[in-house]
């Protein structure tokens, strides 16, 4: 099992920045890819930015220019840098890690969530 742990959300004004960070522990290994998702009220929860084992990036329209995903490999830890923050941005950020098993089955996990609130 793959257990992730999410910190650094909180409230900030718009134009400022946060960082996002995901710890990942347990069966870290096989993880293939983490990212991050977020869910604002009444809305679906959508792809913020991912990054695979290789290093390969991918955003959301929406955040590109704007959000960086690192990973700190050394430390099985993920980051999603955060400028230039807008109201629309508020939600709750999930941490999210895909790995596959001996069977070539893959596996979502996901962290709690942080909450993210960025005022006009």
């Amino acid at each position: 099992q793959v257990q992730l742990v999410e910190s650094g959300g909180g409230l900030v004004q718009a134009g400022g920045s946060l960082r996002l960070s995901c710890a990942a522990s347990g069966s870290i290994l096989r993880i293939n890819r983490m990212g991050w998702y977020r869910q604002a009220p009444g809305k679906q929860r959508e792809l913020v930015a991912g990054i695979t084992s290789g290093g390969t990036t991918n955003y959301a329209d929406s955040v590109k220019g704007r959000f960086t995903i690192s990973r700190d490999n050394a430390k099985n830890t993920v980051y999603l840098q955060m400028n230039s923050l807008e109201p629309e941005d508020t939600a709750v950020y999930y941490c999210h890690a895909r790995d596959r098993d001996e069977r070539l089955v893959e596996w979502n996990h996901w962290g709690q969530g942080t909450q993210v609130t960025v005022s006009p």
